[in-house]
């Protein structure tokens, strides 16, 4: 397995090469928050980002992104979510972000939640993201490339969140799905994390 490490703020972020256990914690994480989640959920729940990609370098990081009814009932979750170890976050305002592991930073996480509309524009950009890098072995290379040619312009926020807009952007434009500026997309509170 081939670890990039990225000193940020005195500490290590790892960005590490495919780890096979990926899928079997998402298919784990997934029964325990089918579970808890059972009253909300809608569209199901689905492991996306870089860990969800075969073969994909990645923050050992397992990104989940689950559909709910509505956002507003959704709030309901936050108690059941504590319990299992899960803290929100501020992200966008077209979800419900939560966080596992790392009550230091986000360099000890070991979950990302997001609870959102299935068909809004989140669900339908990292659902793309995620398929398009799965589909095709020449752009999951190529982000790979990508990632560790940027991690050494890490911030304190995390690695290179900012600077792989363009990336993602242009494989979204390709599967014709248009991503929206930050400014339009994210919460005034995750702009303000996100800026260089």
């Amino acid at each position: 397995m081939i670890t990039y490490r990225v000193a940020v703020a005195q500490h290590i972020q790892v960005v590490v090469g495919c780890d096979p256990d990926w899928p079997i914690r998402f298919e784990a994480e997934r029964g325990v928050l089918e579970r808890a989640l059972a009253p909300w959920l809608e569209g199901g729940i689905h492991h996306v980002g870089s860990t969800a990609v075969p073969g994909l370098s990645s923050k050992p990081v397992i990104d989940m992104l689950a559909g709910v009814t509505d956002l507003e009932s959704a709030r309901d979750a936050l108690e059941p979510l504590r319990v299992l170890g899960y803290r929100p976050f501020e992200h966008r305002p077209d979800a419900r972000a939560f966080v596992k592991g790392g009550s230091g930073g986000w360099w000890e996480e070991s979950h990302h939640l997001h609870l959102t509309l299935p068909g809004s524009p989140l669900w339908i950009e990292r659902l793309a993201f995620r398929d398009a890098l799965r589909a095709d072995p020449a752009l999951a290379t190529a982000y790979a490339s990508w990632k560790r040619a940027n991690a050494a312009s890490a911030r304190e926020t995390g690695p290179y969140e900012a600077s792989k807009f363009p990336f993602v952007r242009d494989v979204l434009d390709k599967a014709r799905i248009t991503l929206e500026p930050d400014a339009s997309r994210l919460s005034v509170h995750a702009r303000e994390r996100s800026r260089p």
